[in-house]
């Protein structure tokens, strides 16, 4: 098939480049996604500190961090699969001789001056979701001068990502006031947590860009999902004016079911949401193979879709964190923030495909139809991956 493409135009010699990329994107099903470890300090007024790490052991274990998109992409990643499937007491016997490890790489500073940090317990839930990487949760716990005016968090990045926070909680008087998250993406310290101000609420541009960089980061490089879903959209016309109608859609779509999700109306497992995602990658790369008779009910399809795909951001925003005082504005920022990551995928394949061969005669059966076909096998291969019948009838008995 690759020779008969190739004697239709020579300028189609790039399509084999764009087959093999494609190809690649089903690699990534077979793996966990790396996460980042989310990290909450509490100061209690009686002078102790509990800090909650939650993370992957198995991560840990294996130095699988946030170099690598998903766990298949490390050399190790057999030693991770072989952890991942232990229960939760034997893989606690695994960390045990990592905890000294552990301990010397973290730092907790007050006004610069280094506490001890002792850990107080480690809680390993039982396998689950195969596809959703276990979180596991280690208390540490410090002791904290009451004229400590700052601290400041550090979390190697050896140890992957993280993001944190303080809670600063005053038991006696029934009185709680958190900090944003910080966001450390590089091998640094946190900015200082003020313990006196950390209820104070930060500007409004800071949040709109912490939270419209998170939800562009959810597309672009992350989100290969959504990224194969916007191209089976572009692929359908290159006509910007019913594909500008069909991302409309799509983003009124996702905004109301992460909108609904955020607030706690609506909560799907993603042992469900997950496969039919996948199973709507599929679906939309076969109707591109027939647009006559996709473009007539190609918005409500579109629109359903859109539901989906909004709970599936909302999985992320949830472990986030959302600020209690600028819920609206985050939210909107990260939609913001999906946009502008959409947009990004459709002028990259405008600017690279469209503009230079959709008036071609072999466009149709030499790009459109191939791709489609690639875009539906990688979402079929997907969605068979991520079905996981124990998980879903958990959900549902």
């Amino acid at each position: 098939m690759s020779q008969n493409l190739m004697s239709l135009n020579p300028d189609i010699k790039f399509f084999p480049i764009l087959l093999t990329i494609l190809f690649l994107c089903s690699a990534s099903a077979q793996a966990d996604v790396v996460k980042p470890a989310l990290i909450e300090i509490n100061v209690h007024t009686d002078e102790t500190v509990k800090i909650e790490v939650r993370t992957s052991i198995e991560a840990l274990l294996t130095g699988i961090n946030t170099r690598y998109k998903n766990t298949q992409d490390a050399p190790n990643a057999e030693a991770y699969d072989q952890l991942r499937i232990l229960s939760p007491a034997q893989l606690r016997e695994k960390f045990s001789p990592f905890e000294s490890r552990f301990l010397k790489g973290l730092r907790l500073s007050l006004d610069g001056k280094n506490a001890p940090l002792y850990i107080e317990s480690v809680t390993i839930p039982l396998p689950g979701y195969t596809k959703v990487p276990r979180t596991s949760v280690i208390i540490l716990s410090a002791t904290i001068p009451r004229e400590t005016r700052e601290l400041s968090w550090y979390y190697p990045q050896a140890f992957g990502d993280h993001a944190v926070r303080v809670r600063q909680v005053d038991e006696e008087n029934q009185r709680w006031f958190w900090s944003q998250w910080q966001w450390i993406r590089n091998d640094k310290p946190s900015q200082p947590f003020p313990l006196h101000e950390v209820f104070t609420r930060p500007p409004w541009y800071q949040v709109v860009w912490e939270y419209a960089e998170a939800g562009f980061d959810h597309i672009i490089p992350k989100g290969l999902d959504h990224i194969l879903f916007i191209l089976g959209l572009f692929f359908l016309s290159t006509h910007w004016r019913p594909l500008i109608w069909q991302v409309t859609m799509f983003t009124l779509a996702h905004s109301v079911t992460l909108g609904m999700s955020m607030y706690g109306l609506i909560n799907l497992a993603p042992s469900i949401v997950e496969p039919l995602i996948a199973l709507s990658i599929m679906y939309v790369g076969l109707e591109n193979m027939f647009p006559h008779k996709a473009l007539k009910r190609r918005l409500l399809i579109v629109f359903l879709f859109g539901l989906l795909h909004g709970m599936g951001f909302a999985s992320m925003l949830q472990e986030f964190g959302m600020p209690a005082d600028a819920f609206l504005t985050a939210l909107i920022s990260f939609n913001l923030g999906v946009e502008a990551g959409q947009l990004c995928i459709l002028a990259a394949a405008y600017l690279l495909i469209a503009h230079w061969y959709r008036n071609k005669p072999w466009y149709n059966k030499g790009v459109v139809i191939p791709v489609s076909l690639i875009i539906s096998l990688v979402g079929f291969y997907w969605a068979i991956e991520r079905f996981d019948a124990g998980a879903i009838y958990e959900v549902f008995s």
